[in-house]
């Protein structure tokens, strides 16, 4: 199975239209246009009943101390930790491909709704519904997908990695609320195929691609 864009060239920069925020010469972080990419597959194995659609940022800080400090720096050794952006669900056999801007198209403060999607699909929350949590004027649930927005003084440059899997069972069996990570739990023994593309973003000046 091969999954194809035409938003993103695996191991390349992301452009800002993708992202939930882009780099401001002022305030160094302005929201962004916010478009889901577009994505198309072939070669699914037979048994496939449906797909399922992962964003994972596996660059994320994992002490938010230094995170969008003036005077300070994210170091590029520190551990980093999984920043889910997207996770799509129950996904028909017969859907080759998700279209630019299908299913987000601008930052919505306090998230978008959920759990259904266009084309009878689900969507699950993403990690904003967490960083948000204390905001009050952002804080929500966040369905769908919600694009890159790494710290403004990361000195790494964040893959974001978007995989297809491919899955022998026709609905992903969650209900209401749920996250990347319950649907990774329960799709495991269903995979039959995966692929990926990983594409990369920066919101600091210091940093090249």
């Amino acid at each position: 199975m091969k999954l194809l864009s035409q938003s993103i060239v695996n191991g390349q920069a992301i452009h800002a239209r993708f992202a939930f925020g882009k780099q401001d010469a002022a305030a160094h972080i302005a929201l962004s246009d916010n478009l889901n990419p577009h994505f198309s597959w072939e070669g699914a194995p037979e048994g496939t009943l449906s797909f399922v659609l992962v964003c994972r940022d596996p660059d994320a800080p994992s002490k938010p101390d230094d995170v969008n400090q003036e005077d300070r720096e994210v170091p590029a050794d520190l551990p980093r930790a999984n920043f889910y952006h997207w996770v799509l669900v129950d996904i028909p056999a017969s859907v080759t491909a998700i279209e630019e801007g299908e299913f987000s198209k601008e930052v919505t403060p306090k998230g978008k709704n959920g759990p259904t999607a266009p084309r009878n699909m689900r969507q699950g929350i993403n990690d904003y519904t967490t960083w948000f949590a204390s905001d009050h004027d952002m804080k929500g649930d966040y369905y769908g997908y919600d694009g890159p927005c790494p710290p403004f003084n990361d000195a790494l440059a964040h893959r974001y990695e978007f995989t297809l899997y491919a899955l022998d069972i026709e609905t992903v069996p969650l209900e209401g609320r749920f996250s990347t990570e319950d649907v990774l739990k329960v799709i495991n023994p269903h995979i039959l195929a995966s692929d990926s593309i990983t594409g990369l973003y920066t919101l600091n000046p210091k940093v090249t691609i």
